[in-house]
């Protein structure tokens, strides 16, 4: 049966994974090598790194410094993975992707420099194929209501609206847009339903929705009332309990399945 994808989203800072909330206070939790042992053996449908740090080593004048992208860290952790594997974080030129390719990724995600240099988009679609090509969009909620986007990983607003960029995205070729909600990262309380749905209604090609699940039945809600094609999450996957233990988990195929076969009005 057809279901949606269903992606652990991991993050990463130096050689350690993280976990955050609302793009704060990041906690380390483990070893990447090790997490992604685990979701091998849960057989994962793909896997999402994304470096929390790379977009932000910036010198003066807003120059990226040499190297943010770890590349060492993901060959490591390309050889142990045997799903499809995005990495995204820093990724400002054909050569990075190039590079990142070589080390094993199957897709890029490019977010700060989608806002920064979107010919950089353009360029990687003609390059490699829209299929390779994710932007990754971060927004936050204002206080009038309105969505606003924000780079260098949540820390600059950009004053562009989400569904807007995602429009000019897939123009440039973009295969794919994951939307992240900085308003409910890591408080597991859900997906921001409105703004998942904004954007999937809006264009042609796959939307990813990310930050919030906090249960399996998110996945249901991101899919059916968001209308996203798959569901990335982080702390549903790390965490466990009530005291947020670190415990690496993936539901089961049948799991997933069943889910997925449920009536949508009976959410």
């Amino acid at each position: 049966m057809f279901r949606p994808r269903v992606i652990p989203c991991l993050l990463l800072r130096d050689d350690g994974l993280v976990k955050t909330t609302e793009f704060e206070s990041p906690r380390y939790i483990g070893d990447p090598i090790n997490a992604v042992r685990i979701f091998n053996d849960k057989e994962a449908d793909e896997l999402v790194f994304l470096d929390i740090m790379a977009s932000r080593k910036r010198g003066l004048f807003g120059r990226l410094k040499k190297n943010p992208i770890p590349f060492d860290m993901v060959a490591r952790i390309s050889r142990e993975c045997l799903m499809p594997l995005t990495y995204g974080g820093g990724i400002r030129s054909i050569d990075d992707i190039h590079r990142l390719f070589n080390a094993g990724v199957e897709k890029v995600a490019i977010n700060t420099d989608a806002v920064l240099n979107p010919e950089l988009v353009r360029s990687a679609s003609e390059t490699f194929g829209s299929q390779s090509i994710i932007v990754s969009i971060d927004a936050r909620r204002r206080p009038d209501g309105r969505y606003e986007v924000f780079s260098h990983c949540g820390c600059q607003p950009t004053g562009r609206n989400p569904a807007q960029l995602a429009q000019e995205m897939e123009a440039l070729g973009a295969g794919e847009i994951m939307i992240t909600s900085i308003d409910n990262d890591g408080l597991m309380t859900g997906y921001d339903v409105p703004l998942t749905r904004m954007i999937a209604d809006l264009v042609d090609i796959p939307v990813i929705a990310c930050g919030g699940a906090g249960r399996l039945l998110d996945f249901r809600t991101g899919y059916y009332d968001g209308n996203a094609s798959a569901l990335a999450a982080g702390s549903l996957f790390v965490y466990h309990g009530r005291k947020r233990a670190v415990l690496i988990s993936y539901p089961t195929r049948s799991e997933l399945e069943a889910l997925f076969m449920e009536i949508p009005g009976s959410l």
